[in-house]
């Protein structure tokens, strides 16, 4: 299993499975913290960017990442993020 091995299919369903959820419940079912350093921006919303990238993964790698498995940060999350074409800024 790759970690970071995510698609923009599985974010967008992550971001779907969140606004259902609620972002409380979605981030405690799931482990995660609140963002420190960046946010995912989709549709005008902000994302705890992290959270959204390890609970992508389940999709295509069959689980979530756990928080302490990757960072969240310019190397991890945001990057991945990035790379599939989603906006990623500095939380403000």
């Amino acid at each position: 299993m790759r970690r970071g091995a995510i698609t923009r299919t599985s974010v967008l369903k992550t971001i779907e499975e969140h606004d259902e959820t609620g972002r409380e419940a979605f981030l405690s079912k799931y482990g995660f913290g609140e963002a420190r350093s960046y946010v995912l921006v989709h549709e005008g919303r902000e994302y705890d960017s992290k959270a959204i990238a390890g609970v992508a993964h389940k999709w295509d790698q069959g689980r979530a990442l756990t928080s302490g498995e990757f960072s969240g940060g310019k190397e991890h999350a945001a990057a991945w993020l990035k790379r599939l074409g989603f906006q990623v800024k500095i939380k403000e």
